[in-house]
């Protein structure tokens, strides 16, 4: 017989690309309902913002003269600035002036230079990031039907209106990450974000609804009518698609992200590759481990994963836990009990971990990476000895932003 022929592979490695080659008969097909074609951004935040799902005012339709408003932002969003633009000019249309408006980002945020890339026009805008621990900064919003008081950040709660620009993407704490989940917990009190990161899952979404994301919907009702601003990513740096909206617009950008970002495969691989692209000072630990996981989910019992990354992200307590642990299986209780910030992705790579045999390309060092229970992986010609020595091959870009379903899910977390 004679072999199929092999098929040209390139793959998106940070701001590189990696030339492959992979046998026809050897690759597992995957694909999604809309492929995320890379969009303009300025045009499909204006076209959120003036069309929006659902209703047929705009938003500045939405809001008087007078209005305080706040502005929520994810400053993880792809050409964040040209969509905040957008938004903002959109605002000013509308007799808001931007010292009227206030960004709001979340803990730890705000250290970028993007706000000194705004219009000069837009610069009287305030910046500010929400600090958990000062008790000034909250203000009680209302109780839940649960009884839950429920404090929020103070100028969110005490604006005449809330827009929230965010990515809506895969996660494990909240399912479907950006939306409600930016106002609550994210911006909420320190043991909100506690019982939070604690409650995460490895499975994908599902019919389940996480309890916080049960809490943060009701939230959204009881700030009124906030504006959704939902930002679909493509591949690397780029964005597919941007979703504008009143609360009910909420479900349509978890709709678009699952055809855009979930597909399924007819045959379980024996390697996966997960790779992420775009700038790689934009992906943290937990896109490292969302990806790892992507592909352990769909891999053959004990098959080979491999993580190709230009990133090597700073580490916080719950890697630095994984690094000084022995095994993978050693790690889980030392997460349970320290609670650290990025429990769920040091519990994510090591779930991976457990279920797959880890190769790693990354810019760490080799004592690093194996500290990781992972073998290094040194550019193309090495990942491409991998693929010649395996099965089938399934091909995951940009896989910390992807699920692909398996033929059958017998995923046990």
């Amino acid at each position: 017989m004679t072999p199929a022929p092999p098929l040209a592979v390139a793959l998106a490695v940070g701001l590189e690309t990696w030339p492959l080659t992979v046998p026809a008969d050897k690759l597992v097909p995957f694909a999604v309902a809309t492929p995320p074609t890379p969009g303009d951004p300025r045009e499909l935040a204006r076209r959120a913002v003036e069309s929006p799902y659902g209703v047929a005012a705009q938003l500045r339709q939405a809001v008087t003269p007078e209005d305080r408003v706040a502005i929520v932002l994810d400053e993880g969003i792809p050409d964040a600035v040209a969509v905040l633009t957008v938004v903002m000019e959109h605002l000013v249309s509308a007799g808001i002036t931007p010292a009227a408006m206030t960004i709001v980002v979340p803990p730890g945020g705000g250290t970028g230079t993007w706000l000194d890339d705004l219009p000069d026009e837009l610069s009287d805008v305030k910046l500010e990031v929400h600090d958990t621990e000062d008790r000034k900064k909250l203000a009680y919003l209302a109780t839940t039907s649960t009884e839950r008081r429920i404090y929020l950040n103070r100028s969110v709660v005490e604006a005449e209106f809330v827009v929230v620009v965010t990515r809506r993407r895969f996660d494990p704490t909240y399912g479907y990450s950006g939306a409600e989940a930016a106002l609550f917990p994210i911006l909420s009190e320190p043991q909100a974000m506690v019982e939070a990161v604690g409650k995460f899952t490895s499975k994908p979404p599902g019919e389940v609804v996480p309890a916080v994301t049960e809490v943060a919907g009701e939230v959204v009702w009881l700030l009124g009518m906030p504006f959704f601003v939902q930002v679909i990513e493509g591949y690397g740096d780029t964005i597919a698609d941007i979703i504008g909206g009143l609360p009910t617009s909420r479900e349509e950008g978890v709709r678009r992200l699952e055809a855009t970002w979930r597909g399924g495969v007819e045959e379980v691989p024996d390697l996966v590759i997960a790779a992420l692209s775009g700038d790689p000072k934009r992906h943290g630990f937990l896109d490292l481990a969302k990806a790892a996981m992507a592909a352990a989910r769909v891999v053959a019992p004990g098959g080979r994963v491999a993580i190709v990354t230009a990133a090597a992200p700073t580490l916080d307590e719950g890697a630095m836990i994984v690094r000084g642990t022995d095994e993978p299986d050693n790690v889980r209780p030392i997460l349970r009990q320290r609670k650290p910030d990025d429990w769920p992705a040091a519990a994510l790579w090591c779930r991976a971990a457990q279920k797959a045999r880890l190769f790693f390309a990354s810019p760490w060092p080799d004592e690093v990476i194996e500290e990781f229970f992972a073998t290094p992986v040194r550019g193309a010609a090495e990942l491409q000895r991998l693929i010649d020595a395996a099965g089938r091959v399934l091909v995951i870009q940009d896989a910390h932003k992807t699920i692909v379903d398996p033929p059958t899910d017998d995923d046990g977390e």
